[in-house]
């Protein structure tokens, strides 16, 4: 039962959080194409405010299907009997950060910006701060995952062995 338990977390933090981090990281620079507020290289494009849109739905929904990654990593551990040694809670504490920026930061930051594109009256301004900042917060939440990633195969202090 421990293999399939920790098949199925390692499976879903590959296609789940994978997917948010790439579809996350992308986000900003075709908001700011579809808002026209980038400059030469970022110009205007008529495909950006589908592509963008399009992110942000791939963000949201694998956001629900990664939940699955912390109810089967909490099932692994309780099989393993580790739940309790610390790089697992230090692991579970920046999932929950994590989880939080992406929750509450992150979607409805790309919600704004992509009702700013929606909005007729100068979408662009600010446009290019907001943008950066978002990608600041994209770039946190994705090493926090790395961080995870990191802990979860280092395991340091674990006595299962390495």
């Amino acid at each position: 039962m421990t293999k399939f338990l920790l098949s199925v977390h390692v499976l879903a933090a590959i296609l789940a959080v994978g997917s948010i981090t790439v579809a996350a990281s992308m986000f900003p620079r075709y908001a700011l194409r579809a808002l026209g507020g980038g400059g030469d290289v970022e110009a205007a494009d008529d495909r950006a405010p589908g592509i963008a849109a399009l992110l942000h739905r791939v963000c949201r929904a694998y956001a629900v299907a990664g939940l699955a990654v912390p109810v089967f990593g909490i099932a692994t551990a309780v099989q393993l009997d580790v739940l309790t040694d610390a790089w697992l809670i230090a692991s579970l504490i920046l999932t929950v950060i994590a989880a939080g920026l992406l929750a509450l930061v992150i979607l409805p930051r790309q919600r704004a910006l992509l009702g700013r594109a929606a909005d007729a009256s100068d979408p662009a301004r600010g446009a290019r701060r907001a943008a950066a900042r978002l990608a600041m917060l994209t770039g946190i939440f994705n090493l926090l995952w790395a961080t995870v990633t990191v802990l979860m195969i280092v395991r340091p202090g674990s006595t299962t062995g390495a």
